[in-house]
């Protein structure tokens, strides 16, 4: 059996097997794979007995499910007006250069993913990035150097793997 095909069963069987646990089950395949690949969206499809086309337009619509392989670690940098207005640019710039990856890659040793999202609900210390289910704020590029030095060393020392 395929790995995916049994987090998949295993999710279902935690949360049940009806379209109301599809989001659940959507969220636990990208905790565990980093995103939805079409096979997934399938086989998600079938053990929900439902149609692709609806866990396809569920997973699309939600922007915390990605539906290409993303990197083990995930920055979203939050791009509304007040996240601007505090110089969000100046650390999109830091981590691109730092990176050298731009909005929408993947590092090619395939650590870290860069997107821009919307509001992560944080405007009164912004601006603000997740990476993975980390929230940072009030960053400057300073502080976002150091941040990503400390994810870098983590890959390090864990091997390819890093935890």
């Amino acid at each position: 059996m395929n790995p995916v095909s049994d987090l998949i069963k295993t999710l279902a069987d935690q949360y049940g097997r009806n379209r109301h646990n599809l989001l659940p089950i959507l969220q636990g395949v990208v905790e565990q794979e980093t995103y939805l690949s079409e096979f997934s969206m399938i086989e998600i499809a079938r053990e929900l007995d439902m149609p692709a086309s609806e866990v396809y337009g569920t997973a699309t619509f939600y922007s915390f499910l990605e539906y290409k392989k993303m990197g083990k670690y995930i920055i979203r940098i939050c791009k509304t007006i007040t996240c601007s207005m505090k110089e969000k640019n100046q650390i999109l710039l830091a981590i691109e250069d730092m990176l050298k990856i731009t909005v929408g890659e993947t590092t090619p040793d395939g650590t870290f993913s860069l997107l821009q999202t919307n509001c992560l609900g944080f405007c009164h210390k912004a601006p603000a990035m997740l990476i993975n289910n980390d929230v940072y704020t009030e960053l400057t590029p300073e502080k976002v150097r150091e941040i990503l030095t400390q994810y870098l060393n983590k890959r390090k020392e864990g091997g390819q793997n890093g935890n």
